[in-house]
Formats: C-alpha cells, structure tokens, sequence
C-alpha cells in the first residue's frame, strides 16, 4: 500500500503555527538494569492487591463502556482524601489533567510558573497559545515571591502552578509563601494549582489552603507512591464549581476497566504506601548522606523520591553511570542547573548500586 500524497507544505499549512514550532516531548526510554531517570517507585504494585484488581476486571463486562466520568473511582478518592465528590475530577494521568487545566483557564490567556519547573506546564501552555510568563526560582531554589506577586497583579490572569515539592529540585518551601501566593493569586483572578504530586515524600499536604477558596486545587497521582504510574490514573481535588467547569472539558468514558479496578482495590488498602513512603524517605537520606563528602559531586537537598546531583561534566558523568547500567535524567540544560543529573531514589540495592558508581566520579 502506498502513502498518500499532497503538495509540499500543505501538511505545514494545516497543523497551527504553536504545535509544529514545540519539540516533541524530550525522552528516550533505555532498557538498563536500574532505572532511576522517571521518579517512578521502584516496587510494583502488591502481587496479591493485583490478583483482586485483575479478579474484579475479569468479572466486569467488557463490552459496555466504563463509568461515564469514572464516577465510582471518584466517590472512593472522595472517601480517601475526605473530600466532597463532586469536587474530585480523575483523568489518565496528571499531565491530561495539565493540559485541561490549560484550556480551562490559560488559552488566551496566561500560565504563571518558575524556572526551573515541571516540562509539562510549559509544554501545555506552548502547544495551546497561552502566554506563558517564568520567572526564575532563587539561588536556594526556593519561590520568588516578590516577583511572583507581581506578576500576578501584571499579567491577564489564567493559571498559576505552585508545586510543592518542586520538580526538578525536590524543594520544598514554608508554607507561609504558598500561602500568601495562593490567596493573592486567587484576589486576583487566577486558578491555583498546588501540584502535590511528591507530597507523600515531604509530608506536606495542602487540602486545607485549597478548602478555603473557590479557585484552588490540589493535582495529585498515584504514579508516584503508589506505585501505579503504568495504570496511569491522576486526580484533583477542588470546590465543586471548579470541578463542574473542568468535567466539561473531561472526555468521557476516559478511565478504563483495569485502571478502575486497580485504583478501587489500592484505595481500600492503602497500607502498603505508607510502607513504601517511610522506605523511599530512609533510602534518601541514606544516599544524601553517603554522597555528602564525595570531593567533585554534590547532592542536593530534597523532599521528593529523588533529588539532582551536581556533577562537574552532566555528559560524562551520566555516561558513567550508564555503563555501570545505570540511568538518570540529565538536567543540565535547564536554569540553575549546571551539571546536574535528577537521580530516583530506587530499592537498596539499587540505591547501593548508585552510591559505588558516584563513588567512583573523580
């Protein structure tokens, strides 16, 4: 069968400006023996709590489409999180729930973020024509809050992202500056996203500040600790009215049988999280403190199931680890980050792996 065919350009002509102008999303999977370059716990998800998952699916018809906006899934996250269910909104993964938000509130208008920042914000605002505004995160890594501030009574408001820990970084900062960010954003008109996809690892948890107001949310996964990011499910909780606005622009039917039966069963038995969590935490610190005196690289603090390691040579050093079958994340092309490396904290023995091979960096 041949390709069809037409004349040059005219595919360049069709396609907006805004999407041919974006590179394609900047990743390339290795099949390496450790794998710390995606933040993903290391553990799956329990062996038994996937039998009942499976159980459940099979038992379901799959020849009627599954709840119209995931509805059961979203009155048992109510439960977990002690929201209201109407103002749960469960999409396939936290980036749809982005790229939502930034039709919701930033076409035409604005996405406020820092940089360095999570690559989807920006991807998002880019490929959807909103004006997108950085302003760069202080030395320490934390939120410039003077500038932020102004910039929120400067720019036609939209959407301003306030992730907590950040990523790349895994800082986490006081509360009283997200606090006081939050509440001006909101006088101002914006939509708040309080990004707590790491939330687990620093013990941070903002449902209270995002209760408060009618144009706050919190965007939460269980790629991360739950160690489900290959069922791909991310939910927000936000007021109802939020919620409604958003479910519009929710296709329906958008969360499948497996990922509804896996959610349901992790839900009702989420005592293996915390388990995992309090491990990630201990492993951190482990490696932070085994890198802590290495004569060339430097870890960096962080609160999240990673944290960047600043190298002398990002591309020498990454070529290292990766022949030691080994791979991270290079993030040394990003503002403030120089040769750094964002490394996952992954099972001991893997995180044992990571401490020779750095060992080993002169």
């Amino acid at each position: 069968m041949t390709s069809p065919t037409s004349a040059p350009g005219t595919v360049g002509r069709a396609v907006r400006a805004a999407v041919r102008a974006v590179p394609a999303y900047p990743f390339t999977p290795l099949d390496v023996p450790i794998k710390l370059d995606q933040n993903e716990n290391p553990y799956d998800f329990p062996e038994e709590l996937k039998a009942e998952a499976l159980r459940r699916m099979a038992a379901r018809p799959w020849n009627r489409y599954p709840d119209l906006h995931a509805d059961t899934l979203r009155d048992a996250v109510a439960r977990y999180e002690d929201w209201d269910p109407a103002g749960v909104v469960v999409t396939p993964g936290s980036n749809v729930l982005i790229k939502l938000l930034t039709e919701l509130a930033g076409i035409g208008q604005t996405v406020l973020t820092v940089n360095p920042t999570f690559s989807v914000y920006t991807l998002e605002a880019e490929l959807l024509g909103a004006r997108l505004v950085q302003l760069s995160l202080n030395p320490d890594f934390s939120l410039p809050v003077a500038e932020l501030r102004a910039a929120l009574e400067r720019e036609e408001p939209g959407v301003l992202y306030l992730t907590q820990p950040h990523a790349p970084t895994g800082h986490v900062d006081a509360e009283a500056d997200v606090r006081a960010l939050t509440e001006a954003a909101e006088a101002a008109g914006w939509v708040v996203v309080l990004d707590e996809a790491y939330h687990q690892y620093s013990r941070s948890d903002y449902r209270d500040l995002v209760r408060e107001g009618p144009a706050r949310l919190s965007l939460r996964t269980f790629s991360k600790a739950w160690g489900l990011a290959g069922v791909r499910v991310g939910y927000l909780l936000a007021s109802p009215e939020l919620a409604a606005n958003l479910q519009k622009l929710v296709s329906a039917f958008n969360v499948n049988l497996l990922a509804q039966a896996a959610l349901e069963v992790a839900l009702e038995q989420p005592g293996y999280v915390q388990a995992r969590v309090a491990e990630g935490v201990r492993e951190r610190e482990r490696v932070l403190a085994a890198l802590a005196n290495h004569p060339t690289c430097q870890a960096l603090p962080s609160q999240a199931n990673f944290f960047l390691l600043r190298t002398p040579d990002a591309d020498a050093a990454y070529r290292h680890l990766l022949s030691r079958g080994i791979v991270v994340r290079r993030q040394d092309k990003l503002h403030l980050l120089a040769g750094c490396l964002r490394v996952a904290i992954g099972t001991p023995e893997e995180n044992d792996a990571l401490i020779a091979a750095v060992d080993d960096l002169r």
